[in-house]
């Protein structure tokens, strides 16, 4: 009895604690793991190859946002003396330095697969040339359309004691310019590259005589061959690329709804000026040029990286609308649902049972057209949605606004700091407010992430509440982009709930709980927490136990704690997590019943799915919410559940069975934090986005 105590007690002992650091991987850290995975696409020659330099422009926009975001955030707090360590224990410096490292070898990576994807290229006659390879003809060519159309835009800037260093607006891509005057001084000029013109210049004669030939070259290099038109009577002596990246956060004091409008306005005009945070630059810079940027743009070493190649890959997908359809995936068309197929009345389609909308194997069409039937339907009364990323010419915007002059009561709640779509959502709410929409700015210190829509009809002696909950956005260019699951239900608790959460929203209510709904920052954390708890409840008394969370990002330390306790007691638990996962899998006695998986493929992996077991009673949540602090803390998020069990049963077997078993375009996480390719031991491949779109498709042709 005592030695069983003692080794009890030893295994105990060396148990860590599950606040020790040790067991949690640096979210900066595990973002830039996620850009490898990205970076794989890129490589990976099965991948069809314009789609190859897709993602590679996706991995040059997305180190562009995390410095804009993340680096930004990290610098601020070393410049202000922060050494509050994260949950991994790293400080802002010692994250800095990891992120520089690995940001270096993941630029190098890049630009490596990128000189493979050229010759690639030029072997499909998809030439991206050198402005000192081109031949006479096309010389003539790049130079006519230089003076034509690019030199009318350019706007040199000079550097002198009676003008000031000019401003390097944010993204921009520019030239470092050193003249010398007639009298034999030198001087100091500015070029941006116009952003607004194509960055890759297509040549109006082929490299060959055969069709289907493309030729281009970047717009940089033509314009520093032909500098000596910007400074007649100089003479031009050299020319360095730079391109600057600044902390794109904004600081946006909330007071009243009008005020918040004018807050974001000037807060996006202010990005333009937020503080370096990365320069490119490429290696043959001299100090003597660099030292000038260093001085002006109050760069430290940490904020420049020498890049060989071209500055910012992210420009690639100017080649993407190239008409080579051999070179890219297949167009598909996406499916209807039968029930939605088969009866012109939406309503009563919806009355008949709750529909689930997986896209983009799925039309966004339906969504749409429901808005637009509500516009102009007699019987509606009012419709109130949430707004985060719509989008230009957005139609269900225009439906809004349709139903704005047909009467209806119409309430739009638009999230003015949409990261990056401020200004398409400012504009949107200034229209809406002109045709007497009901707009709302959001909460004070909370940002509006839920996604509903509620139709209000008044039907016979009753009102019915028709709703759209979604895991995405109301896009449609990311609906055909993004995977997402959308229902549209007419259940009274659900539409019950709905209607007070637009009432929290618009006015002023201390609502703390809903009937159906997760809502954050109300109840979902308690929610979600204690469901994990009953799901551990379940495993200790000996009833098998498991949860499967299909999420972006997992972050929040609570709820990572409370997935190693349950690991402990013998929950199984798969995560499907697309970017971040700071919880680290398969360690012993803490997380070898927990599996992580990623998978990365030709859709972007958008959707949040919840799965408990319940022992037996099985519950499943969708929503807009990911596991992350600020999801949970400090936005209006919605979970919403899935009622019926045939939605339930398509969950599991069509769609959780199907990535859990994707052996194509799924990564498994390692304790280490790294991430290796499924393996594979004779079984058939399996890639679950077309898996999943074969299987919509068959639906589509057989009806």
């Amino acid at each position: 009895m005592g030695s069983r105590a003692s080794t009890s007690r030893s295994k105990r002992a060396s148990t860590p604690s599950l606040d020790d650091p040790s067991l949690y991987v640096n979210r900066e850290l595990s973002l830039l793991a996620f850009q490898w995975r990205v970076l794989e696409e890129a490589q990976d020659v099965s991948n069809p190859l314009l789609e190859r330099v897709k993602f590679l422009s996706i991995v040059g926009s997305n180190l562009d946002e995390f410095f804009m975001v993340r680096v930004a955030g990290l610098q601020q707090q070393f410049k202000a003396g922060i050494i509050e360590a994260s949950s991994d224990r790293m400080t802002p410096a010692q994250q800095l330095d990891a992120i520089n490292a690995d940001y270096q070898r993941l630029i190098l990576a890049a630009h490596k697969c990128l000189t493979a994807l050229l010759e690639e290229l030029a072997h499909e006659n998809i030439h991206l040339v050198d402005y000192a390879e081109l031949n006479e003809t096309q010389r003539a060519a790049a130079d006519r359309y230089f003076s034509e159309t690019i030199f009318p835009v350019l706007t040199p800037l000079a550097f002198d004691p009676g003008r000031p260093f000019p401003h390097i607006s944010n993204l921009s891509l520019n030239l470092a310019v050193l003249i010398r005057d007639p009298g034999g001084d030198e001087h100091f000029a500015r070029v941006k590259i116009p952003e607004m013109l194509p960055q890759l210049v297509q040549l109006e004669k082929p490299i060959r005589k055969n069709a289907g030939v493309f030729t281009f070259v970047w717009i940089e290099q033509v314009v520093r061959a032909n500098l000596q038109q910007l400074f007649p009577g100089m003479e031009v002596l050299e020319s360095h690329l730079f391109h600057v990246t600044r902390d794109a956060e904004m600081a946006i004091q909330e007071l009243e709804a009008a005020d918040l409008l004018e807050s974001v306005e000037e807060g996006v005009q202010a990005r333009r000026f937020g503080q370096v945070v990365r320069c490119l630059i490429q290696p043959d810079m001299p100090d003597r040029i660099l030292e000038i940027l260093r001085e002006n743009l109050e760069l430290d070493e940490y904020d420049l990286f020498r890049v060989e190649g071209p500055l910012g890959v992210s420009r690639l997908r100017r080649l993407l609308p190239v008409e080579r359809p051999e070179l890219k995936d297949a167009p598909f068309v996406p499916a209807t649902p039968a029930t939605l197929a088969e009866d012109d009345d939406l309503y009563a389609s919806i009355r008949k049972g709750d529909i689930l909308l997986h896209h983009p194997y799925d039309s966004f069409e339906p969504v749409v057209e429901l808005l637009r039937t509500a516009a102009h339907d007699p019987a509606v009364l009012a419709i109130k949605m949430t707004l985060y990323r719509v989008g230009p010419n957005s139609p269900v915007v225009e439906a809004l606004l349709d139903a704005a002059d047909y009467g209806k009561q119409v309430a739009v709640l638009v999230e003015l700091k949409a990261r990056f779509d401020e200004e398409s959502n400012i504009e949107w709410a200034k229209r809406l407010e002109d045709k007497g929409v009901h707009v709302v700015y959001g909460l004070v210190g909370l940002k509006i992430h839920a996604k509903v829509a509620l139709i209000v009809r008044q039907e016979g002696e009753i009102i019915r509440r028709y709703l759209h909950l979604s895991t995405g956005n109301y896009n449609v260019v990311t609906a055909h982009l993004y995977t997402d699951l959308g229902l549209l239900t007419c259940d009274p608790d659900l539409g019950a709930d709905a209607t007070d959460l637009f009432n929290v929203l618009t006015g002023y209510s201390a609502k703390s709980d809903y009937r159906k709904l997760l809502v954050a920052p109300t109840n979902l954390r308690g929610r979600l927490e204690a469901m994990i708890r009953r799901e551990i409840d379940h495993a200790r008394n000996g009833r098998e136990a498991r949860i499967v969370f299909k999420i972006n990002a997992l972050i929040d330390h609570r709820i990572i704690r409370l997935l190693y306790e349950a690991s402990q007691a013998g929950v199984q638990i798969d995560l499907l997590a697309r970017g971040i996962c700071c919880l680290r899998p398969g360690l012993a006695g803490i997380s070898e019943n927990i599996r992580v998986r990623s998978v990365v493929g030709r859709f972007l992996e958008h959707s949040r799915i919840f799965y408990f077991l319940n022992g037996g009673a099985e519950e499943v949540y969708l929503g807009s919410a990911d596991l992350m602090p600020r999801n949970i803390n400090r936005r209006v998020e919605v979970l919403f559940p899935v009622l019926k069990k045939p939605l339930v049963r398509y969950l599991k077997e069509k769609v959780f069975s199907v990535y859990l078993a994707d052996n194509v375009k799924a990564r498994i996480m390692q304790p280490d934090g790294k991430y290796r390719r499924a393996e594979r031991h004779g079984e058939r491949l399996v890639n679950a986005q077309e898996t999943l779109l074969k299987s919509r498709s068959a639906t589509l042709t057989r009806r």
